[in-house]
């Protein structure tokens, strides 16, 4: 497998990780309430964060020949 296919693979797990964190906060903000709530906007929160860590690394890690 080639770096800017592992690139691309890499990429996509930091955008889902960025689509989940926006679901769960949304379940977290409306469905839920209490501990629970609290422990979904956490993990939410987590996956935000290593998504964007995720996405940052492929943006700055530049072209791939």
């Amino acid at each position: 497998m080639s770096e800017s296919m592992l690139n691309m693979y890499i990429s996509f797990a930091g955008i889902i990780f960025l689509f989940l964190a926006i679901g769960l906060i949304l379940l977290s903000r409306h469905k839920l309430k209490g501990v629970l709530s609290g422990i979904v906007a956490f993990l939410a929160y987590v996956f935000m964060i290593l998504g964007s860590l995720i996405i940052f690394y492929i943006v700055f890690s530049g072209p791939t020949a």
